[in-house]
């Protein structure tokens, strides 16, 4: 008993000496994935020090530092579609822009460590849409020809396959092949179609999520070069090209194509026909100018006087 009672004290102050936990935040889901408009669960777990009623707030990061949780109530655009308990908090029919980063953050003022927080990640998952498809309704033999398929909604972005009239089109293992898949972008090149390439081709597009979509069919024909239109039509255009260069080096050797050539010789010749009918018309008007003028007659009051005389 004495033995035990001397060592009573020692264990005592040890206790009071020992260091007590400061606040602490965890989250058992650091990283959630939910399909769009379904309900997504945030954990966050804490344990204080000394202080019974510690302050809990949740941020949403982003361009901004926006509050989910603040001062006991939800903040829009949460408000009304979301429930805590405890610390976690319980967001109801998510979409695409709830998807971002939050941050739990426990203020315990009494504990000698006063702020802990955790981070989760929430990715909100979309199934696949009705993919895009763009299908050439024709083309020639030989030619290079794409078909593009692309859904730009889906999360994660989904993978393409490609149909050929209800039949899945396999990804060529060769390097000589006539086509090319690439699953990731939804290209199908056909390196030279040929005529068996015609025909209703389709693409789906899959990520996992929900169930694949499928695009309508399009009809794609491949037609054979017509070799001899093509020839008559080269032949036709050679014609025109030869004919025409003919026709423009007779004409500049004639000297259609010269400076001033007719416009020239038309101001020329108008000019001297003007001049010389200036001239005329001068010359006609000194002539009349130059015209003596002769008086008429007149009886002399002379010879009235000598008729006179004579009577």
């Amino acid at each position: 008993m004495e033995g035990t009672s001397l060592y009573l004290p020692i264990v005592i102050l040890l206790m009071q000496c020992s260091p007590s936990a400061p606040v602490t935040v965890t989250s058992n889901r650091p990283k959630v994935e939910v399909r769009e408009f379904s309900d997504a669960e945030l954990s966050c777990m804490f344990r204080t020090e000394k202080d019974q009623n510690p302050r809990i707030e949740w941020k949403k990061k982003g361009n901004d530092v926006s509050f989910v949780y603040f001062q006991g109530h939800f903040k829009e655009p949460f408000e009304g579609r979301a429930t805590i308990e405890g610390a976690t908090v319980t967001l109801q029919r998510v979409t695409q822009e709830d998807a971002g980063e939050y941050r739990c953050e426990i203020s315990a003022p009494l504990d000698s460590v006063s702020l802990g927080e955790t981070n989760i990640t929430l990715k909100v998952l979309v199934p696949p849409h009705t993919p895009s498809c763009e299908i050439p309704s024709g083309a020639v033999t030989g030619s290079v020809v794409q078909l593009r398929c692309r859904d730009q909604q889906s999360i994660p972005p989904a993978t393409y396959s490609w149909f050929k009239d209800s039949q899945p089109i396999s990804t060529p293992r060769y390097a000589n092949a006539t086509y090319v898949i690439n699953s990731h972008t939804g290209i199908l090149e056909f390196k030279a179609v040929a005529k068996e390439d015609t025909g209703r081709y389709s693409c789906r597009a899959f990520n996992g999520v929900g169930p694949a979509k499928t695009c309508e069919g399009k009809h794609m024909t491949i037609e054979d070069v017509n070799v001899s239109a093509v020839v008559a039509a080269v032949v036709v255009v050679c014609l025109i090209i030869v004919i025409c260069g003919c026709g423009g080096f007779l004409l500049h050797r004639n000297g259609f194509f010269s400076p001033g050539h007719r416009g020239r010789s038309f101001w020329i010749s108008e000019c001297h026909g003007a001049s010389h009918i200036s001239s005329q018309t001068l010359h006609r008007t000194e002539d009349t100018s130059n015209v003596n003028y002769i008086p008429p007659p007149q009886e002399s009051q002379d010879f009235k006087h000598t008729q006179s005389f004579m009577l």
